[in-house]
């Protein structure tokens, strides 16, 4: 009896110990962090596992494996740890465009036939739709034949996408003109103008001041409303590329926004010359706080999520240059756009860059996310409590440009 007690006592004590070493490892956490490092302009490629350093929340970490790859292969590996790198290729391709520019199609070229493979994924998003390139694509299509129907599909939903963005910029134009001619008579270089734009419309026609600052005022709010960036959609989006296996790369080309507007010295002179109408002096600084763009989503919560998700986001920022109409200010307001993509580029180890040729800026992303260096860890004591994790790589060596993400989530 004593005997089967201790045999019970050993059985129930290598059970507790089993126990706890399965639940010990199943806490084991493996970080991956994409990392690209430059002098200058050119990648470096000859770093070694001793070269990097990683923190998470400022605590240095145990390297456990370094992989150099370019493009779809691992060239050069150090490893205390095995590991399987997941080096497959999902690109997005997002198109936030009013205007098609044939540059645009030799980017789309360039891309195609120099870099996505048959064994890649790709996803083109226009202001339209989503498109999905199947997996036998190349094989059945040539890629010439491929390239020519994305750039009819881009210019097609460019044109259809942005038919209520560009007929809402006609009308501030419109109204803008006829204001100004209103305020300032000399406007345009006549003395008595007619408030009609290039495109012949004129909604503004008959209408007293006060209904035209109304309109004007409606119009951009209105404006502001379909350009408003959903954050619900960015997180989703984010969620969604969380569980897709491999490097995902996200290239957005964002046009610069120009907003028709009444020349701010004769919004100043109208200022005072209507002292005496508190009411349209209201109204006239009321579109002057219009004119100022607030970030419509959490900067932070985006940023965190794609770096979760570990997604290289390339901000490629296409600088059209203003139209110019007789009578109207036209004046760059995208700056709330820029600014955030520009964070979310960064926080995510991505690409960013501002060009009036998007042939340009597709080459220099490219170049900047097909070589990189993935490394392991695991961290040194991982808490499941939901809390982000800022990682920071370094190098040893001086003089070094490092991108990466920025952290993870403990889920």
């Amino acid at each position: 009896m004593k005997k089967a007690c201790l045999v019970l006592c050993v059985l129930l004590g290598w059970i507790s110990i089993f126990s706890q070493e399965l639940k010990e490892e199943s806490f084991v956490v493996n970080i991956e962090v994409p990392v690209r490092v430059f002098k200058g302009d050119a990648f470096i490629d000859d770093l070694s596992i001793d070269d990097f350093e990683v923190y998470e929340d400022g605590v240095p970490q145990k390297i456990e494996a370094v992989y150099l790859i370019r493009k779809r292969n691992v060239e050069r590996s150090e490893e205390k740890r095995r590991f399987t790198p997941e080096i497959n290729r999902n690109y997005y391709l997002f198109f936030e465009i009013t205007e098609y520019d044939p540059r645009i199609g030799q980017a789309i070229e360039y891309f195609i036939q120099n870099v996505v493979l048959s064994s890649d994924s790709l996803v083109v998003v226009t202001p339209m739709k989503t498109y999905r390139m199947k997996s036998k694509t190349f094989e059945l299509i040539p890629k010439d034949k491929v390239v020519e129907q994305l750039i009819e599909i881009i210019r097609k939903d460019a044109l259809v996408g942005s038919s209520e963005y560009k007929s809402i910029i006609e009308d501030i134009s419109s109204v803008a003109r006829s204001m100004s001619a209103t305020l300032n008579p000399t406007t345009g270089g006549e003395t008595e103008i007619t408030p009609l734009d290039d495109s012949g419309s004129d909604v503004s026609r008959g209408m007293s001041m006060e209904e035209q600052i109304m309109m004007y005022s409606t119009l951009l709010s209105k404006l502001e409303t379909i350009r408003r960036v959903d954050q619900n959609k960015l997180l989703n989006f984010a969620n969604y590329l969380k569980d897709k296996i491999g490097q995902k790369y996200v290239f957005m080309f964002y046009q610069k926004e120009f907003i028709p507007q009444i020349d701010p010295r004769i919004l100043d002179q109208s200022i005072t010359q209507f002292n005496d109408r508190p009411d349209i002096v209201q109204g006239l600084t009321g579109i002057m706080d219009l004119y100022r763009r607030d970030i419509s989503f959490d900067v932070k919560a985006v940023q965190q999520a794609y770096a979760d998700s570990s997604i290289a986001i390339h901000f490629l920022f296409l600088t059209n240059p203003p139209q110019s109409k007789e009578g109207v200010y036209f004046e760059e307001h995208s700056e709330d756009i820029f600014s955030a993509f520009r964070q979310m580029a960064t926080a995510t180890g991505g690409f960013s860059e501002s060009s009036m040729n998007p042939d340009f800026l597709m080459r220099k992303a490219v170049e900047a996310s097909e070589n990189y260096y993935l490394l392991y860890y695991s961290p040194n004591e991982y808490n499941s409590d939901g809390k982000f994790r800022e990682i920071e790589v370094r190098i040893k060596k001086s003089g070094h440009q490092v991108s990466h993400r920025a952290g993870y989530f403990a889920n």
